[in-house]
């Protein structure tokens, strides 16, 4: 054999072990998910809580690694905005991290803080308001926070396959609890900034070079009032509420799991029921009478908006009583002049 024969077929060898060790650690790497982002990732909603993030073993993220033979490293936080998965969660990414997901973006423009508003009667709240703020906060500042996380993600993982998944419409125009109070117009407009965050979501994602999931179309039909709800209404703990219960949870999974791992799941195999029941008509009721609605400042604001204050005594009253026709009857009353006034009549 001449020398340049061996030398040619000593670099060929070299060459070929060295494919083999890279190719190793990116294989092991395969089943290595990493799941960061907030409640919706979290999994809450399924009424499983683990600990002070949440991190539900019936969240997508632990539905996914459990049939798909992934290890989880669960780093999503309830509560999680923008800021927190830079400081507190991107640390788990390296080169050998083969998967991630992640929802990011609801806390930044105040999901929590929006929600609560709109709930409260329309004497009480600036729904529109608060919308209009979350809005600005939504066109000026999220894009560049949600560059910058996504701009971490591919640099801590760089061999990483990362699917960024939207958030569902709420609301199907309906608003079927006794202890809130949104009125059509208001659950338009948040349907619709729900939509402007998904296609920020999904245009900043593209330009990452991140796979994005709408999870919209999924949820069709799910909302809080639907008959098979995927999204909790208002419930207790509170914390759970408005948020993708198990069903929920599990079309998340579905809808997630082809971009990260190339197949569909297997949904038969994974608990749907839910947990919890309806919250019952004196806990709704409780939820209002804590809202104070007969407080003198309350009943100013009533009659600002052209509600006589007597009514909303007498409404109010009907909850303490001890028959619970009575307690329906003034949560109807309630929900009645929320709607005279959210109509303009």
């Amino acid at each position: 054999m001449s020398t340049s024969t061996r030398t040619v077929l000593a670099t060929l060898s070299a060459t070929a072990i060295g494919a083999t060790l890279a190719l190793t650690p990116t294989y092991a790497a395969s089943t290595s998910y990493v799941a960061l982002g907030d409640s919706f990732s979290a999994g809450t909603g399924t009424y499983a809580r683990t600990d002070s993030c949440y991190r539900s073993p019936l969240g997508y993220p632990a539905l996914i690694a459990r049939q798909k033979g992934l290890a989880l490293d669960y780093q999503a936080c309830s509560g999680a905005d923008t800021s927190d998965v830079l400081a507190d969660q991107v640390g788990a990414l390296d080169a050998g991290t083969g998967q991630v997901s992640m929802t990011i973006g609801g806390n930044d423009v105040g999901f929590a803080d929006v929600l609560t508003e709109c709930a409260l009667p329309g004497w009480l709240s600036d729904c529109h308001g608060e919308i209009d703020d979350s809005l600005v906060t939504l066109r000026t500042e999220l894009p560049g926070r949600l560059d910058e996380v996504y701009g971490e993600i591919a640099d801590r993982a760089p061999n990483a396959s990362v699917t960024i998944a939207g958030y569902p419409y709420l609301f199907n125009g309906r608003d079927c609890s006794w202890a809130t109070f949104f009125s059509g117009s208001e659950m338009r407009r948040l349907n619709d900034g729900t939509a402007e965050l998904d296609e920020l979501i999904e245009a900043r994602s593209a330009a990452s070079g991140f796979s994005y999931v709408d999870v919209r179309d999924d949820f069709a039909g799910h909302a809080v009032c639907d008959r098979q709800p995927w999204i909790n209404n208002l419930t207790l703990p509170i914390d759970e509420s408005f948020h993708p219960n198990r069903a929920g949870n599990v079309g998340y999974a579905a809808a997630i799991a082809p971009s990260l791992v190339g197949s569909p799941l297997s949904t038969s195999r994974m608990a749907t029921a839910q947990s919890a029941p309806a919250p019952s008509v004196r806990s709704q009721a409780a939820a209002v009478l804590d809202l104070e609605l007969d407080s003198k400042a309350h009943l100013r604001q009533a009659k600002q908006a052209g509600i006589r204050p007597g009514e909303i005594r007498s409404a109010v009253a009907k909850l303490r009583s001890g028959d619970d026709r009575v307690v329906r009857a003034g949560l109807a009353e309630l929900q009645a002049l929320d709607a005279r006034v959210s109509d303009g009549g």
